[in-house]
């Protein structure tokens, strides 16, 4: 690590991005007999048809564990050649350590630093993305990986339906490495709204049963809250403005975008986005209908799935912007590297 240049500026670039979807497949049909709800009021309103829910002894290090390795698989690296993990998260396994250092340990690595970013889960996509890159720009880390894992159905109550058909559970990992300047990663355009900040937040309260049994989570008196149409709200009113912003300040225009990723919240609401900042809906990818919004790895997996799908090439221009609880939302424009890129001075 200590061979780089200290203080040497480095471009970065996402090497290689890592998944880890759930088992278990949850239908709209399945919720129709769990909660108030019916498939024709999800598709309409949310775009959903399944989501994936972590199984009761999986948590959060085991879907980022998984997820940092086939990271590296897909990288063609050791895990012993990274020497950072961040974890993006708001359901770490215990308040302390860092879900990071768990994820380091169910994976066998030791002797590199692990640290949390929790930014509110869903725009973490962005936030911890941009910690990571930061790392790797300034010269003093060679390889970082930064994982973004979130249990949030251990969150439901079983009764809510308005966190109950929208949420599912994944894990991604960004790989990071340096390029030269002027490639990759844009330092990324970040906002917070503290007036907004019990739009989607995680109670803590005593909630019951009607035979008055106490009712808990895996997280005990926890519960996850949304206010669905403010969120929607928040987002459009927003997010078109924001996305103008942010290609502005690259010195693009928005006919130069070759791809929007957008935090995979709600099928409907990415292609409404997609119209108010006057891109044809081709220029997007989504995931949400099949996985459901999976907070922070919901931007990571959808542009994963871009790229196996062929659909970044080299010098392409793609933008990532995640909004969530906060309320906060960022953005980053990447120009993506040719191998050539990629700076290994070591």
């Amino acid at each position: 690590m200590q061979d780089m240049t200290q203080g040497m500026s480095y471009g970065v670039g996402i090497t290689a991005i890592g998944g880890r979807i759930p088992e278990l497949v949850v239908t709209n049909a399945d919720l129709e007999n769990r909660l108030q709800t019916t498939d024709a009021w999800i598709n309409e309103n949310i775009g959903i048809q399944t989501r994936h829910w972590s199984a009761p002894e999986e948590g959060t290090s085991d879907l980022g564990a998984a997820a940092l390795v086939d990271a590296c698989q897909r990288a063609g690296v050791d895990l012993d050649s990274i020497d950072l993990v961040i974890c993006g998260t708001y359901t770490p396994d215990h308040m302390i350590p860092a879900a990071a250092v768990a994820i380091m340990r169910k994976v066998g690595m030791r002797d590199v630093p692990g640290f949390d970013v929790n930014s509110g889960g869903c725009p973490g996509g962005v936030f911890a993305l941009d910690v990571g890159a930061k790392f790797v720009a300034s010269g003093q880390y060679r390889r970082v990986a930064v994982v973004l894992s979130d249990v949030t159905t251990k969150l439901f109550d079983p009764e809510d339906r308005t966190v109950g058909v929208i949420f599912g559970d994944a894990a991604a990992c960004y790989l990071l490495e340096p390029t030269r300047p002027g490639v990759g990663l844009s330092s990324a355009l970040m906002r917070s709204d503290p007036t907004t900040y019990e739009t989607a937040f995680v109670k803590r309260e005593k909630r019951s049963w009607p035979d008055g049994n106490p009712k808990q989570t895996h997280f005990g008196d926890n519960f996850c809250y949304m206010h669905g149409r403010s969120v929607r709200d928040y987002a459009l009113d927003r997010i078109p403005d924001f996305v103008e912003e942010l290609v502005k300040n690259s010195g693009l225009v928005m006919d130069q975008i070759d791809l929007v990723i957008f935090h995979q919240a709600n099928y409907h609401l990415i292609h409404t986005l997609m119209e108010r900042i006057g891109l044809p809906a081709e220029k997007t990818h989504t995931t949400v209908q099949r996985l459901g919004n999976t907070s922070g790895s919901g931007v990571p997996l959808a542009l994963r799935e871009a790229l196996d799908e062929g659909r970044v090439k080299p010098g392409d221009v793609v933008a990532l912007v995640a909004f969530g609880a906060g309320m906060s939302h960022g953005g980053t424009i990447i120009r993506w590297p040719e191998a050539e890129d990629y700076v290994r001075p070591w």
